[in-house]
């Protein structure tokens, strides 16, 4: 049996720019990615289908199970999937298609025509707009937390500084450093991953993820709901975000109901609105429709594609979407969207971002970190330039 995640091509449009850089399957929504989450349940490496730029190698089985991977699994779910004969697919009560078994190897976009629908009655965590992702990250995290944690001891906190609150909802992995900061668990649970740290003087309340290798600075507030990817760093005021990883908000401002891709930078005192004056519904730009879209949300902040960086003080407003590889500064509010690969901000004309200047500056930035950027990275970022909006 060979299990594919697969991109739901409607669904795909509406989560760029994470998705102009990534299958829907390698967003990351909790402690891990939609793909991790599906692996560690299945016990077995999974592939994902999505647009031919961003093609993998698929697995390939007599028998294949399609899985969407804009889908948070749990185990009810998997025990319906694996119920699937072939030629049948599993739909919600909202007519998004879950999973099918075929002994087809299918290509994308996937036609679901000529599978007989099985309707799953149960609850479905499916991330299909921008604003799921942060907020579905609680939740997502308190569940990644018991999956990953079943059975293991945690590291112990020794710094006699530390206070900590609700110390059997906290996990620390090996190599993490924890210095005079305070924990508190009570509300959910707070994972430290692999040789990260919390330094001096800041405060977490989870439900939160540090990932391995990354660094809260200093004095720090991180609230709850908050992801921190791997190998990012954050400081200032974070709430309810989540950050892919290998980015850094390293210093003071605050940073609200957003997302926040891969090698992106904001600046010192970089700051995002979450809520309008006037509490109104946020619209936020839709890449499906190439408008403006109510979100239905109140709090709705700053979404950011891999790549991208934001000058010393810049201020996003209240629902911004911010495209793959730009370059944003300047006074004043930025507009709701910019497009990828553009250069200026607010007070001053958008240019475009040089292509070869683009690569440049990531090359730069990924070795500050001893990473590389790949032929694949290369081609992908040229169809995203080639193809921008």
């Amino acid at each position: 049996m060979a299990y594919i995640l697969f991109d739901d091509e409607l669904i795909r449009n509406q989560l760029k720019p994470f998705t102009f850089t990534r299958p829907v399957a390698d967003i990351r929504c909790g402690i891990l990615t939609i793909r991790d989450k599906w692996a560690f349940r299945l016990k077995t490496k999974v592939t994902c289908l999505s647009k031919r730029y961003l093609e993998e190698i698929t697995a390939e089985s007599s028998i294949n199970t399609y899985i969407n991977g804009a889908v948070c699994p749990d185990e009810i779910l998997i025990t319906e999937i694996n119920k699937l004969a072939v030629g049948e697919c599993l739909v919600d009560s909202n007519n998004n298609v879950l999973a099918m078994r075929t002994t087809e190897k299918l290509s994308f976009p996937i036609s679901f025509q000529a599978f007989q629908q099985n309707k799953f009655d149960g609850e479905v965590s499916i991330i299909t707009q921008l604003p799921h992702i942060f907020l579905m990250n609680g939740d997502q995290i308190k569940i990644d937390f018991k999956l990953i944690t079943a059975g293991r001891i945690t590291q112990e906190i020794t710094d006699p500084f530390t206070r900590v609150y609700g110390s059997e909802n906290i996990f620390v992995e090996e190599g993490a450093s924890i210095k005079s900061v305070i924990l508190n668990a009570e509300q959910g649970p707070i994972y430290i991953g692999k040789n990260a740290t919390i330094q001096e003087g800041s405060i977490v309340i989870g439900p939160v993820s540090i990932d391995e290798g990354s660094v809260v600075v200093w004095g720090s507030k991180i609230r709850p709901n908050t992801t921190l990817g791997p190998y990012s760093k954050a400081g200032g005021e974070v709430g309810s975000s989540v950050i892919f990883g290998y980015s850094n908000k390293a210093h003071d401002g605050f940073l609200g109901a957003s997302v926040i891709g891969e090698w992106c930078n904001l600046g010192a005192n970089c700051n995002n609105s979450n809520l309008k004056n006037d509490y109104s519904e946020v619209k936020l730009y839709n890449y499906a429709t190439d408008k403006l879209e109510k979100t239905g949300e109140l709090f709705c902040g700053l979404f950011m594609g891999d790549y991208t960086k934001a000058g010393i003080s810049t201020m996003f407003n209240t629902g911004t979407v911010v495209g793959v590889c730009s370059n944003v500064f300047g006074a004043g509010f930025q507009d709701k969207h910019i497009p990828s690969f553009m250069w200026g901000g607010a007070d001053t004309e958008y240019v475009d971002y040089r292509f070869d200047k683009a690569l440049e500056v990531i090359r730069a930035t990924m070795a500050r970190r001893n990473k590389e950027l790949t032929d694949k990275d290369i081609a992908i970022l040229k169809h995203v330039h080639d193809f921008k909006k």
